[in-house]
C-alpha cells in the first residue's frame, strides 16, 4: 500500500474542486491560491483558457500598503482589487473556486471584500 504524500493530496483536493467549478464567457471562475505569506486571486475563462484578471499581495502597487496588515487584511485589499478590475473589464459575476481551501480566514476575506465591491458570485 503506497502512501499519498501531502503534495499529492494537495493536488488531488485542487483537482476535485475543479472538476465540479467551471467557468464560461458569461460567468468565469474567481480562484484563489493562498500560499504561506501571500494570497493570489484570478478570474479565468475556462471555455477559452484564458486569464481574464489577476490580483496578488506581491504587486508592486499594493506592497508600500500591506506592510504591517494582518494577512486577512491583505486578502481583503486582494479581493476589492481583483473586483475593481473585473468590473472594469465588464465582468460582473463568477463563480468562486475556494481551491480546496476551507471558506474561513484569509479566503473568506477576500470573497467578502470582492462582493462588497460589487462582484456578484
Amino acid at each position: 500500500m503506497s502512501k499519498l504524500t501531502p503534495k499529492a493530496l494537495r493536488r488531488i483536493r485542487h483537482q476535485r474542486v475543479r472538476d465540479r467549478v467551471r467557468g464560461t464567457t458569461d460567468r468565469p471562475r474567481l480562484c484563489v491560491f493562498r500560499s504561506l505569506n501571500h494570497i493570489y486571486a484570478q478570474v479565468v475563462d475556462d471555455s477559452k483558457g484564458q486569464t481574464l484578471v489577476s490580483a496578488s499581495t506581491l504587486e508592486t502597487e499594493v506592497k508600500g500598503e500591506l506592510n504591517g496588515k494582518a494577512k486577512s487584511a491583505r486578502a481583503e485589499l486582494v479581493g476589492t482589487m481583483v473586483a475593481k478590475r473585473a468590473l472594469d473589464k465588464g465582468i460582473k459575476q463568477v463563480v468562486f473556486d475556494r481551491g480546496g481551501y476551507n471558506y474561513h480566514g484569509r479566503v473568506k476575506a477576500l470573497a467578502e471584500a470582492a462582493r462588497q465591491v460589487g462582484l456578484h458570485f
